[in-house]
């Protein structure tokens, strides 16, 4: 099968796994697993930040970051198909008891002049009825804008605007690497403008557990300790930071076969008939696309797809398809070739039934 679902289905190579069965580990809940330290280090370095904290998982990264920086009744502000909105079931809600007041846009990408009126929705001065704005979140590259970009231009200006209000700032920077490959830009500018963000391993890097998140010393110091609380801490996690630090020496920079491949996907599903694609050139390693076209639904669609051996998904109101480094050249072309095939036959169904009717 050719795995286009996510690419959270990024498998651990061969070299990453030797790399993490040779690692040194330690306790890492007590801080003295050193292969666990040193990706902080790395991780901290390549950030800009004073301290960082090695998590399971992106979600967690999120809820303790939240958890952080607000109290419960606060609001906070995100892009209206953020993730945090999407895909973490409420969390925030349960964790940290805040309000998250949806900022609407086309890509996941808004304006100074978006937030401004996000906030101006909340309240216009301090009032017993309205929540206290506290944080700004945003989302690097976003997952459901089709994995756009942030530049740093764009950025800079929606967090100008947020220290105007006190909010602090977060990023989910999830896919914050495939940003960097994209633009050219180092990590440690995106990250010098906010005050906390964390990068996931086991997406375009192909570890199989791990993020980590980054801040200021007394932001991590807290964070450590809300890790706890929500059951974070590890032992022996040094085996799986080992392959987090294989990512960062070997599979960063190869994010950018991950993005030629999504372009030369998204220009060959824009050929078949009855295929709308969303972006012709999408920004980093997503492509999504509209079947309507066809005729047929999405479970119907993804189904036939399935047959022919290709797996990808809804998300958005689209299908998405997500590159990755278990996806080959070679598996881009066979993916054209089958949605090609279901399309004809689809078309050809409809040129079928239209010419009976008659």
């Amino acid at each position: 099968m050719i795995p286009l679902t996510s690419d959270t289905e990024t498998k651990p190579t061969q070299r990453m796994r030797h790399f993490m069965a040779a690692a040194e580990v330690g306790d890492e809940q007590k801080g003295e697993d050193p292969t666990v330290n040193l990706l902080l280090e790395r991780v901290a370095d390549l950030l800009g930040k004073e301290a960082a904290l090695f998590l399971p998982g992106g979600t967690m990264c999120n809820f303790v970051a939240i958890k952080v920086h607000t109290r419960p009744a606060d609001a906070i502000f995100a892009d209206h198909m953020a993730h945090i909105v999407r895909a973490e079931s409420a969390g925030v809600a349960f964790s940290s008891g805040v309000l998250i007041e949806p900022i609407p846009s086309e890509r996941g990408i808004f304006s100074a002049q978006d937030l401004d009126q996000a906030i101006s929705k909340v309240t216009t001065a301090p009032s017993p009825y309205s929540p206290p704005p506290r944080l700004l979140c945003v989302e690097q590259t976003h997952n459901f804008g089709g994995g756009s970009v942030w530049k740093l231009d764009e950025l800079r200006a929606v967090c100008e605007r947020a220290r105007l209000s006190s909010l602090s700032v977060h990023m989910d920077g999830a896919r914050l690497l495939n940003a960097v490959v994209a633009t050219g830009s180092p990590a440690r500018e995106f990250a010098a403008l906010v005050d906390s963000v964390w990068i996931d391993f086991t997406k375009g890097l192909g570890a199989p557990v791990g993020a980590v998140l980054a801040g200021s010393r007394d932001f991590i110091k807290e964070a450590r300790r809300h890790k706890h609380i929500f059951g974070g801490a590890l032992r022996q996690a040094g085996i799986v930071a080992a392959g987090c630090l294989y990512a960062l020496d070997h599979h960063v920079e190869r994010l950018r076969e991950d993005h030629d491949n999504a372009r030369h996907l998204a220009k060959g599903l824009s050929e078949i008939s009855g295929i709308r694609v969303r972006s012709l050139e999408p920004e980093t390693n997503m492509v999504f696309f509209d079947v309507s076209g066809l005729g047929l639904e999405f479970a119907a669609f993804l189904a036939a797809l399935k047959e022919r051996g290709v797996l990808m998904g809804a998300a958005g109101g689209y299908i998405r398809a997500v590159t990755h480094l278990d996806v080959t050249r070679e598996g881009v072309e066979t993916t054209i070739s089958a949605v090609a095939d279901i399309a004809r036959e689809a078309l050809g169904r409809r040129t079928h039934r239209t010419t009976a009717r008659a």
